[in-house]
C-alpha cells in the first residue's frame, strides 16, 4: 500500500515534471515560428526548385531530411557563402549574406530539439522569389535603359575551361551618359551554372581606353553606384567580352550573355565619377611580369604581398578578391599617410566558386586621405588542407584556368579632389555626430 504522503509527492513530482517539459518544449525553437524566416531571409534566394542551391528549402518537409546538415554548414560557417573574417576590419555591409551568432544558435537548438515542425500558423509570409530569367534589379529600378548582348557561343557538355572573346558594337546611346547600375545577366537557366565570371568592357571608338561596364562573378552579378556617383559612359566603340565558361554535363548551343545599364537622367549628371570596379594586382610587381611570382610547390603554402599608392583622395565602395583553387586569405590594408595602419577587410576563408563583392554600408565605406598606401596579402593553400586543391601533388604557376592562380582584388573605388575630400570626411563626422547624440 502506498503512503498518503509518498503518493502525494509523486503526483506533485509528475505535475512538477510536465511543467517542466512544456515550459521546454515553448523554449524549443521550431520550423514556422523560428527557423523559416531565418531560411527566408538568408537561403531561399539560391535554395528555390529554381535556384543554383542543389536542394529547395522553401518548408518544412523539404528542408526535415537536411537538418543535420543546415546545422553543419552554417555552424561552420560555410554557408551562407559569406567568406570575411567577422573578426577583423569594417563589418557593415549593404549586401551581407551572413548569419548572425543568433541565428547560428537558433538553427542549431531547433536540430538538438529535434527538428519540431511547430504551429504552422507561425509561418512567415512567403516572399516573392525573383526568376533567374529577369532582372535581380528589375524591381528596385525598372527595366534597363540599355540592354547589350555577346555573340552567341555554344557551350560544350564537358571539358576543361572555355572563354568567349567576342567584339561586339556598342549601339544604342546617341549622347554620353553617367551609369547608375549594371546588372550582367546570364541566360537561363543553364549560363547561371557554366558561366563562372567575366566582363564587358567598352572600347570608345578612336581610342584605347577602357570603359569596364559590367564585371560578373557568381555571387556578384549586379552593381549600384553610391548616390551621387556614376560611371561616363561614351556614345559609341565596342564591347570587349571576356566570358568564362566551365562545363557541367549539359550542351548549351548559341549561349548568350545580357548586361542591363540603368542611367542618371541626362539633366542630372552625378557629383562624381568613378571607373567602377578596378584592377589592384598583388602579383608581379614592381617590374616583374604578371603572375611571374606565383610558384606554390606541392604540400605548400604561399604568400604574395602587393602595395599601391594613392595619387588622390579616395572612396572605397567594394572589395572582391580574386584567387583560383588554392587562394584562402586576401587581407587588403590601408597605410595613412601618417604611418598609421588598419586593416579594412579580411578574406579568410576564400572560395573560388563564388566571387562574392562585399558592398560597404555608407556609413563604413573608408574614405582616405591622398598618399594612402593600399597593401594586399594572398595567402595559398596547396595542400590537401584545402577542401577544393584538385592535386596537391601539382607545382601551380600563374594562368586564367581554375586549376592555375591568379592573384588581384576588384576594388570598387572612386578618387576624389581635395575639395570632395574634405566635404565627404566633414559629412561622415556629422553624422557620427548626430548617431552619438541619438
Amino acid at each position: 500500500m502506498i503512503h498518503h504522503r509518498s503518493l502525494l509527492s509523486l503526483v506533485v513530482s509528475v505535475m512538477l515534471t510536465g511543467l517542466s517539459f512544456q515550459v521546454f518544449a515553448q523554449d524549443t525553437p521550431t520550423f514556422s515560428r523560428d527557423v523559416a524566416p531565418i531560411l527566408q531571409q538568408k537561403c531561399q534566394t539560391c535554395h528555390n526548385p529554381e535556384g543554383i542551391g542543389p536542394m529547395p528549402l522553401m518548408n518544412y518537409q523539404q528542408v526535415r531530411p537536411f537538418a543535420a546538415l543546415i546545422q553543419d554548414r552554417t555552424s561552420k560557417r560555410i554557408m551562407p557563402p559569406w567568406h570575411l573574417d567577422p573578426t577583423i576590419g569594417i563589418q557593415s555591409f549593404k549586401n551581407d549574406a551572413s548569419l548572425s551568432d543568433e541565428q547560428i544558435a537558433t538553427i542549431a537548438a531547433w536540430v538538438e530539439g529535434g527538428a519540431l515542425e511547430g504551429n504552422p500558423a507561425d509561418l512567415p509570409a512567403l516572399i516573392e522569389l525573383i526568376s533567374g530569367a529577369e532582372w535581380q534589379l528589375g524591381e528596385q529600378m525598372g527595366p534597363p535603359d540599355l540592354v547589350i548582348k555577346s555573340a552567341p557561343f555554344d557551350v560544350i557538355a564537358n571539358g576543361q575551361d572555355q572563354w568567349w572573346e567576342p567584339n561586339v558594337p556598342f549601339e544604342g546611346m546617341n549622347k554620353e551618359r553617367f551609369l547608375k547600375a549594371a546588372e550582367f545577366k546570364p541566360s537561363y537557366p543553364l549560363g547561371k551554372k557554366v558561366v563562372h565570371h567575366g566582363h564587358a568592357v567598352l572600347i570608345p571608338e578612336g581610342e584605347r581606353r577602357q570603359v569596364a561596364l559590367a564585371r560578373y562573378g557568381v555571387g556578384k552579378s549586379w552593381e549600384i553606384y553610391p548616390e551621387g556617383t556614376g560611371m561616363r559612359v561614351p556614345t559609341s566603340g565596342s564591347i570587349a567580352w571576356n566570358l568564362h565558361y566551365f562545363p557541367v554535363g549539359a550542351e548549351g548551343p548559341g549561349d548568350v550573355v545580357e548586361v542591363g545599364l540603368w542611367f542618371y537622367p541626362e539633366d542630372q549628371p552625378p557629383e562624381l565619377e568613378t571607373a567602377g570596379e578596378v584592377m589592384f594586382r598583388v602579383d608581379g610587381l614592381k617590374g616583374m611580369a604578371r603572375g611571374q611570382d606565383i610558384v606554390i610547390p606541392p604540400h605548400s603554402y604561399q604568400v604574395l604581398q602587393g602595395t599601391h599608392r594613392l595619387d588622390s583622395p579616395a572612396v572605397i565602395h567594394s572589395y572582391r578578391p580574386h584567387l583560383h583553387m588554392r587562394g584562402k586569405v586576401m587581407t587588403m590594408e590601408a597605410i595613412l599617410p601618417d604611418g598609421s595602419k588598419e586593416v579594412l577587410s579580411q578574406v579568410n576563408k576564400y572560395n573560388h566558386n563564388w566571387q562574392i563583392s562585399y558592398i560597404y554600408a555608407d556609413e563604413e565605406k573608408p574614405i582616405l586621405p591622398s598618399g594612402t598606401i593600399l597593401q594586399f596579402t594572398s595567402v595559398f593553400d596547396n595542400t590537401a588542407n584545402n577542401p577544393i586543391n584538385p592535386d596537391p601533388e601539382q607545382w601551380v604557376v600563374f594562368g586564367r584556368r581554375g586549376v592555375d592562380e591568379m592573384s588581384h582584388a576588384w576594388v570598387g573605388i572612386t578618387n576624389l579632389n581635395e575639395e570632395q575630400y574634405t566635404q565627404a570626411i566633414a559629412e561622415r563626422r556629422a553624422r557620427q555626430e548626430t548617431l552619438r547624440l541619438d
